[in-house]
């Protein structure tokens, strides 16, 4: 079989998955009893005539392959129908001085009229269902605070199923103004649940689980701070919270990199906050520089790269350095923007054929293997079929605001084209140009009315470490 062959046979099996919600591990136990059977094929490994046969013997036995245009439909409300995905980008085409997340007028925005943090959260809460804690804690490492929307509802949930159980939990966040937005968030944390350690780091990926720099010289200067909070109200922990802006200044500056144009820290800093009041019960747990062996329960790592680079520098820069600080037994819940949704129609009526989410989870779980393979061998992926995988999230609008014969009021159109070009992650300068005429708020007005509404596509998958 060439490889085009093996490429049309694994798009008649992923559109043979989503028509019927079938993992791809059941369908190949239903069709060669091989449950491997898809990962093999995506793998590259040689398929006889005789069990292609089979496959296609057993797809038109259920019914056969949906055609092309049944493939490409929208996904419905929790589910996944969703067309192939082209190539990823070559390697090294992610060195461009894009600074999208740095954007934050469109990210706060995004976050406050999207309900996208309260849907991550549910779906992380999914992954704590499955958690057995040991002790000494509940370890949590979040690869991106953000404003601490998602990290702060998890929380809520951690103390609704454990609740006499201590947390530690370690937030890598590199902005400033989202190390602050967050912190705003936690004082009812500490207050509800005083057994908490949370710990705040601008380190990189492969250095923030362990809370160390890999260069000698950074580790030198790391700006480490230990505040334990006073008092037992929601109040005075704030208050004290508030009072940490000097180290954060101080900690948190950023340098652009001459590569890339993402941030950078300057000093590396880790910031470690817990009750003084229960100091004593978490003294063996509180982190000191150079002895904390980075492991963890549950890592969480939603939106942790841009969408358009490279399946082998998202698996090697961001997600393989985390999924090697899962403790045995532990989870790593893995999301990103996937498109096929109003949304990105709308970006495509101004910028035809623009689409970052090339990078299925398929492509990225082929390349964490390739890179764990040998020295992680009790890591296990979980990819899940499209309608657990993929999951909806939407733009708030007023009951009836989009479906009126009126006119949608521009706060609306200007909130929907923002959330549209956030989640494309359209460079700035042509979001600039587009909007020299109206020619965007009518296309987006269009795309509401016909959809009543505007509502995107996260990914996920889930990798786990076998207990020893």
């Amino acid at each position: 079989m060439n490889m085009n062959d093996m490429k049309s046979i694994l798009s008649e099996i992923e559109a043979f998955c989503r028509k019927h919600d079938l993992a791809e591990t059941t369908f190949g136990k239903q069709a060669v009893n091989d449950g491997k059977f898809v990962a093999r094929l995506r793998a590259g490994k040689s398929v006889t005539l005789r069990t292609l046969e089979r496959v296609r013997a057993y797809m038109e036995s259920q019914g056969g392959v949906p055609n092309v245009k049944d493939a490409k439909q929208q996904p419905k409300a929790q589910g996944a129908k969703v067309p192939a995905k082209t190539d990823a980008p070559k390697d090294g085409e992610e060195q461009t001085a894009f600074r999208f997340y740095d954007n934050r007028q469109k990210y706060l925005m995004f976050v406050n009229t999207c309900s996208e943090k309260w849907v991550v959260a549910e779906r992380v809460g999914m992954e704590l269902a499955h958690l057995k804690p040991t002790p000494p804690a509940l370890r949590v490492f979040d690869a991106g605070m953000g404003d601490g929307s998602v990290l702060t509802r998890v929380m809520r949930d951690m103390h609704n199923r454990f609740p006499h159980i201590p947390f530690l939990i370690t937030a890598k966040e590199i902005s400033l103004e989202d190390v602050r937005l967050g912190l705003e968030k936690m004082s009812d944390r500490f207050f509800e649940h005083p057994a908490t350690i949370l710990i705040v780091t601008n380190l990189y990926y492969a250095e923030a689980p362990k809370l160390m720099p890999k260069s000698i010289s950074a580790a030198a200067s790391l700006n480490w701070a230990e505040v334990p909070l006073k008092g037992s109200t929601s109040h005075e922990f704030d208050e004290q919270i508030k009072g940490l802006q000097n180290i954060l200044a101080n900690g948190w500056q950023v340098k652009s990199s001459e590569k890339t144009g993402n941030p950078l820290y300057v000093r590396p800093s880790v910031l470690v906050l817990y009750r003084e009041d229960h100091k004593f019960m978490l003294d063996q747990m509180i982190p000191r520089p150079g002895h904390f062996d980075g492991q963890y329960d549950l890592a969480i790592a939603s939106q942790p790269y841009r969408a358009a680079m490279s399946a082998k520098f998202k698996a090697e820069k961001v997600l393989a350095p985390i999924a090697k600080s899962i403790a045995p037994g532990g989870r790593m819940l893995v999301l990103h923007s996937y498109g096929n949704d109003p949304g990105l129609e709308l970006v495509q009526k101004i910028w035809p054929g623009h689409d970052p989410f090339k990078v299925t989870r398929h492509d990225l779980i082929k390349e964490l293997k390739d890179q764990l393979g040998r020295s992680d061998r009790d890591i296990r992926y979980q990819a899940y079929a499209d309608n657990r995988s993929l999951f909806r999230y939407q733009m708030h609008t007023l009951p009836g605001e989009v479906e009126q014969t009126a006119s949608i009021g521009t706060s609306t159109l200007f909130a929907a084209w923002n959330a549209a070009v956030y989640v494309a992650q359209v460079e700035d300068q042509l979001i600039t140009d587009a909007m020299q005429n109206g020619d965007y708020l009518d296309a987006t007005a269009e795309v509401l009315k016909r959809h009543k509404g505007l509502w995107f596509y996260d990914e996920s998958f889930v990798i786990t470490r076998t207990k020893r």
